[in-house]
């Protein structure tokens, strides 16, 4: 008999940033990509509740995180500890010259919007470094999804992802920043 694997309630997701790497078994993953570039190395995973991204430069590792808020995880070297709610921003230099910057935000939509947002994001799956659809919760609503789009630059690693949660009409945006 296959598992199905079941996204949790939006309100039960945190956001959280290291300044280490998290071993990746504390995240369980769906799919996985990695993104290389001269001055670093992005490893990009998708999950249930959202996803996890490790960027490792020759100096310093720093792990993005979004799960759940009972994923028991290590506290040492933990930055960002917030709980997924409206709109939060963040900008924080660190000791080795980077510059990290997010927000996330969660939005609530009338169904039919959510319905038109979730067909684009069907459609934008094709173009993104990471997509998956997960399965519905019954057959008549959409499917959950998660879509990571990375972009590089000289000096700079931009990431977006999109995280549909269709039981509560919402979906969980984020975009990272990191300046070398």
């Amino acid at each position: 008999m296959p598992v199905k694997i079941a996204r949790p309630k939006v309100a039960n997701l945190a956001f959280h940033l290291y300044e280490r790497s998290v071993h990746p078994e504390l995240f369980q993953a769906s799919t996985c990509s990695v993104v290389w570039h001269d001055a670093f190395m992005a490893t990009i995973r998708i999950g249930k509740s959202g996803h996890m991204l490790e960027l490792q430069t020759a100096d310093c590792i720093i792990t993005e995180m979004m799960v759940t808020t009972s994923q028991p995880l290590p506290q040492r070297k933990r930055i960002i500890d917030r709980q997924i709610r409206g709109s939060h921003e963040e900008t924080i230099p660190l000791a080795t010259g980077l510059v990290y910057h997010t927000n996330f935000q969660l939005e609530r939509l009338e169904q039919e919007v959510f319905i038109n947002y979730h067909a684009e994001l069907l459609l934008d799956c094709q173009e993104m470094e990471l997509a998956i659809e997960f399965p519905a919760h019954n057959r008549f609503a959409p499917a959950p999804l998660s879509l990571i789009r990375t972009e590089t630059g000289t000096d700079s690693f931009l990431m977006h992802s999109f995280h549909t949660f269709p039981q509560s009409l919402s979906v969980v945006k984020t975009q990272t920043l990191i300046e070398l």
